[in-house]
């Protein structure tokens, strides 16, 4: 068994289908891509993966455990985190006070207890962050403040992340150095699934690729695979190579 299966989902928003029927799996250990044009339903489906959306129909299991009905919260602490496509940091809290809040137990409404700042320097580490923890995060540079969402998802300790648009406002650089970050997290034992339109810096990093269209899988593949499809050149590419 796969260690995110995702079943026959469909989601509805009145006449509107945002996801069709989409069926995919993950293996512990491996890097995801899923693709698709503006609307295509990739964050829907994270949305629905995580329970901020109620599924229509179809199933979510995590760890052989079905989660389709489950609450975000529990969610997490069963070992699944997102980072979103937009950054919400607060900035009242320097880099160590926001990834501290996602330590806390259960509720970010508690501003008690939570992780040390040794363990906080070390989620900071792992995306290079370790000599910023005093820094609020309006005085980071962009890059550094998607790395920031990506240490405070690592601070949930979860066994499968979530990314949704990542390289989003980087340049190839900061694409290629967020990259190999992201690859020694797989090297340290994370199953990841990432969702970017940079196709470039999507198709170099993940093992397999899932292209959704219109809310329905269109392909599914190696990244060779999937460059080489017709099918998917016409409908999201428009003949451009990937």
């Amino acid at each position: 068994m796969s260690l995110l299966e995702v079943e026959n989902l469909t989601k509805k928003f009145g006449g509107l289908t945002a996801v069709d029927n989409l069926s995919f799996g993950v293996e512990e250990g491996e890097i995801l891509g899923v693709i698709g044009p503006n609307g295509a339903g990739k964050s829907t489906v994270f949305n629905c993966v995580m329970s901020r959306y109620d599924v229509t129909s179809g199933t979510i299991t995590f760890n052989g455990d079905d989660i389709t009905d489950t609450s975000t919260h529990k969610i997490v602490n069963k070992g699944l985190s997102r980072v979103s496509q937009e950054s919400d940091p607060i900035d009242i809290f320097p880099v160590a006070g926001n990834i501290r809040l996602f330590t806390l137990p259960n509720s970010l409404l508690s501003l008690y207890g939570g992780a040390d700042m040794e363990e906080i320097a070390s989620y900071a580490a792992r995306v290079d962050l370790q000599d910023k923890l005093e820094e609020t995060p309006d005085e980071l540079p962009h890059a550094d403040v998607r790395r920031l969402e990506i240490a405070k998802a690592l601070a949930t300790e979860p066994e499968l992340m979530l990314l949704d648009e990542p390289f989003a406002g980087m340049n190839q650089q900061e694409i290629r150095k967020l990259s190999e970050q992201i690859e020694s997290l797989r090297e340290e034992g994370m199953t990841m699934i990432v969702v970017d339109h940079n196709m470039s810096g999507l198709m170099q990093l993940v093992d397999r690729v899932v292209v959704i269209h219109n809310g329905a899988k269109l392909a599914e593949g190696t990244p060779d695979e999937i460059a080489e499809n017709e099918d998917v050149q016409d409908a999201y590419l428009s003949g451009e190579e990937i």
